[in-house]
């Protein structure tokens, strides 16, 4: 599977802190900057770039605002060892909070939008591009998206200045057959453009739909250690690292960060395969409803009662 083109991007901290509001330590976020410099990654997404009207500071770690005192504490002073990525959400995120990439250590911000929301998405892309940034358009729960709209929005892309464009299954929801659809879909409709995959964990597909995507085009790889991310996780990186077999990468970083920084959160967080995110990978929902029952440990494991609660659980008898 050795792609000279292929780009590994780590998510850790951004879809990890989805599980525990980015409170993150230093040690923690230096950890897994550390390991992706020395393992080989090309992109280290650090956290979101939000604003400050849209989130409380009490409530949130840094690493959703991602400022730049707090990212060079991590990684010093000069150039990164490893680019730097930072997403923004369509609506929690202003113009006047995207600093020139002059003054910033990120080299990628990722736009996440859903499909009703392309125009907006275009224009902060377009603006982000103008400061000097790398960008990407995250298209989010295009499982859900009809063929429609889909076309439409391809077609707006098209016409954009963007670069790179991911298909994203927010929920965990695809198989290999959709996704390989997908990919095949974004290539024609975006000729000359980079196509990303963002895998969720929910049906035990991440690493295989990550593979599929690969197998018919798609250069851009989002992972995560120990597939620690929302809900059910991402694919893991450590198993797409082995995987690809490409000399540019080393496991043994990638091994020692999860052994001492991410296992211990593993004992705390119910991230990874669980029964109540299957369901509502199954159902193609968004994992909220999982989450909350995740966090209550007398429900948690009364996997008959949360499907019946599913409004349309009969599909699935």
């Amino acid at each position: 599977m050795y792609k000279s083109d292929i780009k590994v991007l780590d998510c850790t901290v951004r879809d990890g802190g989805l599980m525990n509001k980015w409170q993150f330590t230093d040690e923690f976020v230096r950890s897994v900057y550390e390991s992706c410099a020395e393992a080989g990654i090309d992109y280290m997404e650090i956290g979101y770039k939000s604003s400050e009207r849209a989130f409380d500071r009490k409530e949130v770690g840094p690493w959703k605002f991602c400022d730049e005192k707090d990212i060079r504490r991590i990684i010093g002073k000069g150039e990164p060892k490893v680019k730097l990525s930072a997403l923004c959400d369509i609506g929690r995120i202003d113009f006047e909070d995207i600093p020139k990439k002059s003054d910033s250590a990120i080299s990628l911000m990722r736009v996440a939008c859903y499909v009703h929301q392309m125009d907006k998405a275009i224009e902060l892309a377009h603006h982000c591009l103008d400061k000097g940034y790398e960008v990407s358009i995250n298209l989010m729960a295009v499982s859900k998206v009809n063929e429609m709209e889909l076309d439409q929005a391809l077609a707006d892309l098209s016409k954009s200045r963007v670069q790179m464009v991911y298909v994203v299954d927010s929920f965990g929801s695809m198989y290999c057959e959709s996704v390989e659809h997908l990919v095949k879909k974004y290539k024609e409709a975006l000729p000359g453009k980079e196509i990303g995959i963002h895998a969720h964990n929910n049906m035990q597909l991440a690493m295989s739909n990550t593979i599929t995507s690969l197998m018919n085009g798609a250069t851009m790889l989002d992972a995560t250690l120990l597939g620690m991310g929302r809900g059910a996780g991402n694919c893991p990186i450590e198993i797409l690292i082995a995987f690809l077999k490409n000399p540019k990468y080393r496991l043994l970083p990638l091994l020692q960060s999860i052994q001492e920084h991410v296992l211990p959160w593993n004992r705390k967080i119910d991230w990874g395969y669980h029964v109540p995110y299957l369901i509502t990978g199954a159902m193609n929902e968004h994992p909220r409803s999982a989450m909350s029952v995740m966090d209550h440990p007398e429900k948690k494991d009364d996997f008959v009662s949360f499907m019946k609660s599913m409004h349309d659980y009969e599909l699935l008898e």
